[in-house]
């Protein structure tokens, strides 16, 4: 079975933490996530994480901090998923890729469907923040 890296965003802003839900054409369609992407050849997991967010989202990011490492197999390969915070530096959200994204607040983060990988993150966030 194929094993694929992913990076995935934790952007923090008042309390609230960025999320974004998968297209409709996608294997994981309506699923809520970190936003984030494939890491390319060559590519560090920052600098792609701070180009998927460009591309996918049309804000420049820098990374904070290593957040944290799920894994998960979704039945085609093995996703490995490097999470890390990240501070937003410049531009607007402007999505294109995504179904949409929100400002969610951490406490409210269960009400969302998450994408499996991810969901080792929200829980951490929410222990992070009291349990809230």
């Amino acid at each position: 079975m194929m094993q694929k890296t992913v990076t995935a965003a934790i952007l923090e802003q008042d309390g609230c933490v960025l999320l974004a839900q998968r297209p409709s054409s996608d294997a994981l369609a309506f699923l809520w996530e970190f936003p984030g992407g494939t890491v390319e050849p060559g590519e560090t997991l920052e600098e792609c994480l701070c180009r998927e967010i460009l591309e996918e989202l049309g804000i420049r990011v820098e990374v904070v901090s290593f957040f944290g490492e799920s894994r998960h197999c979704d039945g085609r390969a093995e996703i490995r998923l490097m999470a890390y915070k990240v501070r937003w530096i410049s531009g607007h959200i402007c999505p294109s890729v995504h179904a949409d994204v929100r400002w969610v607040p951490i406490a409210d983060m269960r009400r969302y469907a998450l994408a499996p990988a991810d969901r080792p993150f929200a829980r951490r966030l929410l222990d992070e923040h009291g349990g809230l």
